[in-house]
């Protein structure tokens, strides 16, 4: 946003020397400066479907035309307060705050400035500015980049409400954005000021130095060179919505929920057999890797096959059946009522309490084979949780399984939003992609009844699986998962005389 210079009036940054600045205070606009994209609309868009859902996202395209003349003919603050207002007007503020903690750092994560990131973050404090409401852009600047102070636009509020206007002295462009610096910093300002835009350089002018984020098109900063990696992240939406995506988004899930009842439909109602040719008749497809052993003959007394799962979806039980062609029992721990009355398998719910777990997993691979996911949640990004131990003491026959998918549009998983809607998110991507590949059976010398500790026999399953996938292994939980994204450690209540049934886990 804002207008860009024609002109050098302040040097490049790529003249900006980065050392000795460990003493010293930088201030940086963010859109166009930080971030290489000078666009709000989809970190708009994101905070109006992840907290108002389609047609708070409906609303916020139909307004972006007028928000786009006035930003033309009128002025950049008239377009943001025209944004700010179609995306949270009597929103939650719990609910705008849970997407700037959730969703939105992964987004911004992936559109950071090298050249601006070389020297922000050589200096020991760093500021930025920007006219983007602070609720929105705090949390992922100073969590994932250690910002130590966000001067953004705030928003106001009415009982715990967005009221979609904005706090004085209104948005934060020009003469605003030097205002708020100096009632920041006082008389000793910043050493440094970055910015990109016209409007950046009323609080340019006040810092020592300053210098001009050029317009050309650079690759982002590699994410795993920011001080911090994303390993938690939440919302449906898989790519970044700018107004055609976001246009697509809505006139595509009408079809797509559509789709959806048909393929839930299919593995809901036909035999597991049939289950993969019909989620290839439907665009599903099941890529299947490795050779999986023989289902366990109960005739001779044998223990049925523990299949070790990384945990991609609340699917990942479904799609070793179809892989398998045939129904496998699968353990797990929270689910949603939706997901029970749809599952086509059985599944049993975990007590957390180890010696009543143990006794049900025996008792359940008596029966024949079972399939846990020891990592108890699902982790989008390329990394492995630390794998619970307890399904290592029960048995021998272990397979490890490695889970992977790939979905263009929506995520299947959820940690603030509705459980009952992860299944149909899904099946609405348009040809969502999954993998199951089987490793090999666990030799009986890395099994417990061989000499190894529980702990040891889980850390090597989730070695193999993650180098199968070439993914990282890390001692993160469950807990720290939705303590990260949600605020709570992730258990769902049971709920009390509900009769047993087959469900699915999430």
């Amino acid at each position: 946003m804002g207008k860009i210079v024609d002109y050098d009036p302040f040097p490049t940054i790529e003249k900006c020397s980065s050392n000795g600045r460990e003493n010293q205070t930088a201030v940086a606009d963010m859109d166009g400066t930080l971030l290489c994209d000078r666009s709000l609309f989809p970190y708009f868009a994101l905070v109006a479907f992840e907290a108002g859902g389609v047609l708070r996202l409906l609303f916020l395209l139909l307004l972006s035309p007028l928000a786009g003349f006035l930003y033309c003919f009128v002025s950049e603050a008239a377009c943001i307060r025209v944004l700010i207002f179609a995306t949270v007007v009597g929103m939650r503020v719990t609910k705008v705050e849970s997407v700037a903690r959730a969703v939105l750092p992964k987004f911004y994560a992936t559109d950071i400035h090298p050249e601006t990131w070389r020297v922000f973050s050589a200096f020991g404090r760093r500021c930025v500015i920007t006219v983007n409401p602070r609720i929105m852009v705090e949390p992922f600047l100073k969590e994932y980049l250690g910002v130590d102070a966000v001067i953004g636009t705030e928003i106001c509020t009415w009982r715990d409400r967005a009221t979609g206007l904005v706090s004085r002295p209104g948005v934060l462009v020009e003469d605003n954005k030097a205002d708020a610096l100096r009632k920041a910093f006082g008389e000793k300002m910043p050493e440094i000021g970055l910015g990109s835009m016209e409007t950046d350089y009323p609080f340019m002018k006040l810092c020592q130095e300053a210098y001009i984020v050029s317009q050309k098109n650079v690759e982002p900063l590699n994410r795993q060179q920011l001080p911090k990696p994303i390993v938690f992240h939440d919302g449906r939406l898989v790519q970044r919505p700018t107004p055609l995506t976001a246009l697509l988004i809505v006139l595509w899930i009408p079809v797509g929920f559509i789709l959806a009842c048909l393929r839930i439909a299919a593995v809901s109602l036909l035999p597991m057999p049939w289950v993969r040719n019909a989620f290839w008749a439907l665009g599903v497809r099941v890529i299947v890797k490795g050779t999986p052993p023989p289902p366990a003959q109960q005739s001779a007394n044998q223990s049925g096959v523990l299949f070790v799962c990384s945990h991609r979806t609340l699917l990942d039980p479904i799609f070793l059946s179809a892989a398998l062609g045939r129904p496998i029992a699968a353990v797990t721990y929270s689910l949603s009522r939706l997901s029970e009355f749809l599952s086509p398998i059985k599944t049993v719910r975990l007590t957390r309490e180890r010696s009543k777990d143990a006794a049900m997993i025996k008792e359940l691979l008596t029966e024949g084979d079972l399939v846990i996911c020891p990592e108890g949640t699902t982790c989008r990004e390329p990394f492995l949780l630390r794998f619970s131990s307890l399904f290592a003491e029960l048995t021998d026959q272990i397979v490890p399984v490695a889970m992977e998918n790939s979905m263009t549009m929506f995520h299947g998983t959820t940690a603030i939003g509705w459980k009952g809607m992860d299944l149909f998110y899904f099946f609405m991507n348009p040809s969502p992609i999954y993998e199951v590949t089987f490793l090999n059976k666990l030799p009986a010398e890395l099994t417990c009844t061989g000499g190894k500790s529980s702990h040891e026999v889980a850390n090597y399953i989730q070695r193999i699986i993650a180098f199968t996938l070439s993914y990282e292994c890390t001692t993160l939980t469950r807990k720290d998962k939705y303590q990260a994204l949600a605020g709570n450690d992730g258990i769902v209540a049971s709920k009390p005389n509900v009769a047993k049934r087959k469900i699915m886990g999430c």
